[in-house]
């Protein structure tokens, strides 16, 4: 993956679901609500450390689980096909309506 930030993103829409209550909510709050540690500890009344912790397991986690699934590696591939069919199609001129229709199925 081309950026760590991005990669985690994708991790956290694929798979967040899987975490533990507490996991998927320090998780979001650092990388969706882009709060410091020092501010989640503080919400939670738990360390900066155990924090950390618990967001490392979450990223942890949804790491095995897409090495086990592929699905992120999958879409991405999938999506990258679409691509280049799209790319020819519009080498062709093929009509906009079907390349709307594509661009669709990226979603």
């Amino acid at each position: 993956m081309e950026n760590s930030a991005v990669m985690r993103s994708m991790l956290f829409d694929f798979y967040g679901e899987l975490l533990t209550d507490k996991q998927r909510e320090y998780f979001d709050l650092r990388y969706n609500e882009d709060l410091s540690l020092g501010e989640i500890a503080e919400q939670s009344g738990i360390s900066r450390q155990g924090v950390w912790d618990i967001i490392r397991r979450a990223e942890a986690a949804m790491t095995e689980i897409e090495e086990k699934t592929g699905l992120i590696r999958r879409f991405l591939e999938r999506n990258a096909q679409i691509d280049g069919i799209i790319r020819e199609l519009r080498e062709k001129g093929a009509d906009a309506h079907i390349i709307s229709e594509l661009e669709e199925l990226k979603i």
